[in-house]
C-alpha cells in the first residue's frame, strides 16, 4: 500500500510587523532550500491578516468582573445518618471537617475573593423539609424567598444547621439545581456582562435523572456558567465523568442538540485526597478557560481602565492556566 509523503519545499524567518507589511503591500517573501546551498524555492504572500488581543483571566478580574460562587449539597439518605461517625455528613465534635465541610471551605475560601459582596445562594437536594416533602432544590438558610447566606461563615452555619432539620430522604437529581442556577446566571445577562457564575456540587451518588441533568447542563452552556462538582465517598461515580466532556466529545441533549462548550468539571474526592494536587485545585484547573472561552465567543472584552473597579485586596492567584 503506497504512502503518502510530504516534502518541504523551504522556509523563512519573519515577524508580525514584517508579515504586515507584505499583506499591506502585496508583495511576496522568498522562502529558501532549507538544506545545503541556498536556493530560490517560492514566495509566500498574504490573502488575510487579523491580529487580536488575547485578553487573560487576570485582565477581567482586574477590571471588574466578578465570580459568583453558588453551592447545592446532597442530603440523600445515601450519606448515612449524620448522628454516626460513619456518615459523610457527621459533624465531628472535635472540629475535624467532614468531606461535604472540606469542599465547602476550599472552594469558597478561593473564589470568595472574586465576589465583591460575598453572598452567595446555597441550596440542598434530596431531603424531606419541614412541614413538607422531599425537595430537590431547597434554601439552605430556611428561608422561603432568599437562597443567599453571608459569607464562607454563612454557607457552612447553613449546611450544619440544615442537618438537623431535614430528613434525608433521595433520589439524587441535579436537574433543578442546574435549572435553578442557570435561572439566576440568565437573570443577570440582562442587566450586564462582567459576572460569570460558578455552581459547586457536592455529592455522594449515582444520578437517577441523567437525561435531564445533561438537558439542562446543555441549555446552561450558553450562559455564564460554570458547573464544579465533588463526589464524595466510594460510590462508582461513571456518569459523573460522562457530564464532564474532558474527551472532546460535548454532551448532547434529548433534543439532539449539543452544549456549546464544556461548563462541568468533576472530582471525586477520594482519587485526588493525599496527592500533591487538591481537590480545590482540580475542581479549579478548568474554570479559567471555561471563562475565557465565554467571553471571547460573545467578544466580551475587559473594562477600560477608568470604568474598572478596584481588584479585591489581596486576592489569591487565579488557577493557572
Amino acid at each position: 500500500m503506497p504512502v503518502a509523503t510530504t516534502n518541504l519545499l523551504g522556509s523563512l524567518q519573519t515577524t508580525i510587523a514584517q508579515l504586515e507589511n507584505l499583506y499591506n503591500s502585496k508583495a511576496g517573501a522568498n522562502f529558501y532550500s532549507h538544506k545545503g546551498q541556498k536556493k530560490l524555492k517560492g514566495q509566500l504572500f498574504l490573502d488575510k491578516f487579523q491580529e487580536k488581543v488575547q485578553h487573560t483571566f487576570l485582565d477581567y478580574i482586574s477590571s471588574g468582573f466578578e465570580l459568583n460562587f453558588m453551592v447545592a449539597v446532597d442530603f440523600t439518605a445515601s450519606n448515612g445518618d449524620p448522628r454516626v461517625p460513619q456518615s459523610l455528613h457527621y459533624i465531628d465534635p472535635s472540629g475535624r471537617p467532614n468531606s461535604y465541610q472540606q469542599a465547602i471551605l476550599g472552594v469558597s475560601e478561593v473564589l470568595q475573593f472574586y465576589d465583591n459582596d460575598r453572598r452567595f445562594p446555597a441550596w440542598g437536594f434530596g431531603a424531606k423539609i419541614p412541614r413538607g416533602s422531599v425537595s430537590h432544590c431547597f434554601n439552605l438558610n430556611a428561608s422561603t424567598n432568599d437562597c443567599e447566606v453571608v459569607g464562607v461563615e454563612g454557607i457552612m452555619s447553613a449546611y450544619s444547621s440544615t442537618l438537623y432539620s431535614v430528613s434525608l430522604a433521595g433520589p439524587t437529581l441535579f436537574g433543578p439545581v442546574i435549572s435553578k442556577a442557570a435561572e439566576i446566571a440568565s437573570h443577570s445577562v440582562q442587566y450586564g456582562n462582567n459576572k460569570y457564575f460558578v455552581l459547586l456540587i457536592i455529592t455522594d451518588g449515582v444520578i437517577t435523572d441523567q437525561q435531564e441533568t445533561k438537558d439542562s447542563i446543555v441549555r446552561a452552556s450558553d450562559l455564564p456558567l460554570s458547573i464544579l462538582i465533588v463526589g464524595v465517598g466510594n460510590a462508582d461515580f461513571t456518569q459523573m465523568r460522562i457530564l464532564d466532556a474532558d474527551f472532546g466529545k460535548r454532551l448532547e441533549s434529548s433534543t439532539g442538540r449539543v452544549a456549546t462548550r464544556d461548563i462541568v468539571q468533576f472530582v471525586p474526592m477520594r482519587e485526588v485526597q493525599g496527592g500533591q494536587v487538591t481537590v480545590v485545585q482540580s475542581l479549579l484547573e478548568e474554570l479559567p478557560g471555561q471563562f475565557l472561552e465565554y467571553m471571547r465567543t460573545r467578544d466580551i472584552k475587559p473594562r477600560p481602565p477608568q470604568h474598572a473597579s478596584a481588584p479585591p485586596a489581596y486576592p489569591p492567584p487565579p488557577p493557572q492556566l
